[in-house]
């Protein structure tokens, strides 16, 4: 998730390789990288939409690993950390489900639904015949029961409380009819019932503290039940007898194919890689990118690579614009666009063909517009707006206005050589980018005095509403959106994010969250630096992968050759 940088750079920490060459850990902002392999392409004798084309066989366990479970918490309504919400989503269904492909939102636990012209009522119709894996009927209750619960969590819930924005209260219609209400408009709603974040749990989980919720006393009505979860340790998953209401997305109508799912965490990519190469894993899901160099190994052992972009915001880093500070002038975060290289950036911390970042959305992000030749690459423009804004360059190579040097201090918890290659950059026209590297324990208080001049951050959610978490002052409490922008660009900023989310139709929704974003670039309230692409490695015996619309593991199809 997130723009809390708590899971940006704890989650980014490690290595990476360039080509055949180990490096230190790239910057801490990127969260993985994209694989030579074509974005959800499906294995070798399996159909392009991934499933097999030979007959599953059922049976097997799924051996999984990931690198790591830093917020140690596996509830879907309080977890941001996206590797427990790949596993979320094969133990707790949603409402709704959406269509990884074309954003659509399609029917799940709801068959249908309603939605009032200004977005402050939905009514949904509940599916008969779902139970919860305790034996509990799904009814509209549940349904009350689970979105007053996620409310109720408050900032626990760190991405509930986004999609919940305005909620003023869910009213049983009937037993299969459940209207949810909101005081302000909110169009994301809809997208966000197909979220592990809003995902429905058994009214009994509801009863357990949120700390025990977060060790693993949770019950869903999902194809697979939680058996046991040991934080950045271990989890095991079994197969749901008599399983039969899955999204309309998926093959399967019946119980998974797979007997269980055995997750462990491995820190090391080698280790990971090697793993998956002598056939101890199945899945190697790393945080980083997995290198070039190691998806040949994995090819050539007979494994496969599969990639998707994380829907939501890019690797982004925000301005602070308040007080003195040089980006209070737009002249200069203009010029700052021109300074940045980001295909250069891409190539040299990735690889050739890593996709260019092109916006403050990921490219998987419905509405994402194309930004890139407002983000390209001049440095004799940035050169040009610099000195118009009376910042001259000096024998010592850096730029200076009133004795004072143009210095950026941009703030990290790890110097990883993405940083350093964005402050070779921006020296290059002068501008002194300085990393200041501070501790997990002090990254949040130092962003929320407003001590830096960037800070990176990102979220994972496939709708731009997302944006509103870090840009939109009027309803985040994040630094980000707090210093990033003056009182009138407060304003003009906050509209549009209301105007988004009070419009229904498609279209003109498409229409305000392009609006959004030229404002958003035209004014220099957010710098992308790279697109954010998860890759994972898996075995010639895993068939009929699929991804969710969050990028996510969806395992009703999944089975393993023998």
């Amino acid at each position: 998730m997130s723009t809390s940088t708590r899971h940006r750079s704890r989650s980014l920490g490690g290595r990476r390789r360039l080509a055949t060459a180990a490096v230190a850990a790239m910057t801490a902002a990127i969260l993985a990288a994209c694989g030579s392999g074509s974005g959800g392409g499906a294995a070798a004798g399996d159909s392009a939409d991934g499933s097999s084309a030979g007959k599953p066989v059922p049976g097997g366990r799924l051996k999984i690993a990931f690198w790591n479970d830093l917020q140690a918490c596996i509830d879907p309504n309080q977890v941001y950390w996206i590797e427990s919400r790949s596993l979320d989503r094969n133990i707790a269904d949603s409402l709704t489900d959406q269509d990884p492909k074309t954003g659509k939102i399609v029917p799940w636990l709801a068959t249908s639904w309603t939605v009032n012209a200004d977005a402050t009522e939905y009514t949904f119709k509940l599916r008969d015949g779902v139970t919860f894996s305790d034996g509990t009927k799904l009814d509209a209750n549940a349904v009350k029961t689970a979105y007053d619960g996620t409310v109720a969590l408050g900032p626990r819930s760190t991405l509930g409380v986004t999609y919940l924005a305005g909620y003023k209260a869910t009213t049983v219609v009937d037993p299969s009819t459940v209207k949810v209400e909101f005081s302000t408009p909110n169009a994301a709603f809809l997208q966000a019932t197909s979220t592990t974040t809003l995902a429905v749990l058994s009214p009994a989980t509801y009863k357990e503290t949120p700390e025990a919720r977060c060790a693993g006393k949770i019950v869903g009505s999902g194809a697979f039940t939680l058996d046991s979860y040991s934080a950045a340790k271990s989890a095991k998953l079994t197969r749901r007898a008599g399983y039969a209401w899955p999204s309309s997305l998926v093959a399967n109508k019946g119980e998974a194919y797979l007997a269980g799912i055995d997750v462990s965490y491995i820190a090391e990519d080698s280790v990971r890689v090697g793993s998956l190469t002598n056939g101890t894993l199945d899945i190697a899901w790393p945080r980083q990118p997995i290198s070039s160099a190691d998806q040949d190994v994995i090819k050539a052992s007979g494994g496969r690579i599969e990639t998707r972009a994380l829907p939501g915001i890019s690797t982004n880093l925000y301005p602070n614009v308040t007080g003195d500070r040089p980006l209070g002038d737009l002249a200069v975060r203009r010029a700052l666009y021109k300074a940045l290289d980001l295909p250069s950036y891409t190539k040299t911390i990735f690889w050739d063909g890593y996709p260019v970042a092109k916006s403050p959305l990921t490219s998987t992000t419905p509405y994402v517009a194309d930004e890139s030749a407002k983000l390209a690459h001049d440095p004799a423009g940035a050169a040009k707006l610099l000195d118009g804004a009376g910042w001259t360059l000096g024998s010592d190579g850096y730029r200076h206005k009133d004795g004072r040097k143009l210095t950026l201090v941009a703030l990290t918890q790890a110097g990883t050589p993405g940083d350093q290659l964005v402050q070779d950059q921006l020296k290059k026209v002068g501008i002194d980018y300085q990393i200041k590297v501070v501790t997990a324990s002090q990254f949040t208080p130092t962003a929320a005095k407003g001590d830096y001049d960037l800070v990176p951050g990102y979220l994972t959610r496939a709708d731009p509403s997302v944006l509103g978490s870090l840009l939109n002052a009027a309803g985040s409490t994040f630094y980000t959106a707090k210093f990033s922008q003056d009182a009138a660009t407060a304003a003009k900023v906050s509209d549009l994010f209301g105007k988004g989310l009070s419009t229904v139709n498609a279209e003109a929704r498409g229409g305000v969250y392009q609006q959004l974003q030229d404002y958003l670039i035209d004014n220099g309230l957010v710098f992308p630096i790279a697109d954010r692409v998860q890759v994972i490695g898996l075995t010639k015996k895993v068939h009929g992968f699929a991804w969710t619309s969050e990028s996510f593991l969806r395992a009703n199809d999944l089975w393993l050759s023998k």
